[in-house]
């Protein structure tokens, strides 16, 4: 049976605009083409995490606004049972720059992502929270999940212990030493598994060309979550993280380039 996993998160409607070069400050930079992707760092972890195989359910808020629907259209694909609360507050908006080399500039307007609060508190096997939104969310979810994975991001101090920590390096100096389980990314090198400061395991990921980094740490978040759902080894599980992350770096757009299991299991086979 596929693992149940419950994403409490956000919910926003990308505007990205590629562009050749970002611009310095006070200049205007044009010729740049502009999409619109849904988004946000929870609705893409729910999203990849469906794609990979478990069974999904997204809490999350948007507004009743034009927004809504184009941001909340990637989750109803990808079969996420969806608990979003509609609010008088916007939906959330991700102004994106995407250049050339695929690294990326994101301005986060949280609108109702930054109001939501659970309705329940029935109990959940393991949830999945990132910091867009407010703590009180991510507090109600930890005293309803019995596993609790909390990726960092965007960085601020934890209010909850998880189970497991997603973070990057610079998260991990603002968050500081966490007592049970973090998986630390490093970009092209990789991402180590620690537990109380002792490396578990390390993988590298596949080489790829970039093409745009948005969802590459969601997509490694959800595949090492739904991998250890699945009872696989922590080794592997962070190996095939590193894979979905690579998969995503070399697709342009958030929910668009997040990997199957199949995709996973392919590229690491190549």
């Amino acid at each position: 049976m596929p693992p149940d996993l419950t994403v409490v998160g956000s919910i926003n409607l990308d505007l990205v605009a590629r562009v050749e070069r970002f611009p310095r400050a006070g200049e205007t930079v044009s010729g740049a083409t502009l999409e619109r992707i849904p988004g946000g760092k929870g609705a893409n972890q729910a999203v990849a995490a469906a794609r990979l195989g478990a069974h999904v359910r997204m809490i999350g808020a948007v507004g009743r606004d034009f927004a809504a629907e184009e941001a909340l259209a990637s989750l109803r694909e990808a079969g996420v049972e969806l608990d979003v609360r509609e609010l008088d507050s916007p939906t959330g908006i991700a102004i994106i720059l995407v250049d050339a080399a695929g690294e990326n500039q994101i301005v986060v307007v949280p609108g109702a992502n930054a109001e939501l609060r659970l309705a329940t508190d029935n109990g959940w096997r393991a949830a999945l929270c990132q910091l867009e939104i407010p703590d009180a969310a991510i507090e109600q979810a930890r005293a309803a999940a019995e596993w609790l994975c909390l990726n960092a991001a965007p960085a601020r101090p934890l209010a909850v212990q998880a189970d497991l920590v997603v973070a990057n390096r610079y998260e991990l100096e603002v968050i500081g030493e966490q007592p049970g389980l973090v998986a630390l990314t490093l970009g092209e090198e990789g991402a180590v598994l620690l537990e109380a400061g002792r490396e578990l395991a390390r993988a590298a990921p596949p080489k790829v060309d970039a093409v745009d980094g948005t969802a590459a740490g969601d997509a490694f978040t959800a595949c090492l979550v739904v991998s250890l759902l699945e009872g696989r080894d922590r080794e592997e599980a962070l190996r095939r993280a590193c894979a979905a992350g690579a998969i995503a770096v070399s697709r342009f757009g958030a929910q668009p380039s997040l990997p199957t299991a199949d995709e996973v299991d392919a590229i690491l086979r190549a």
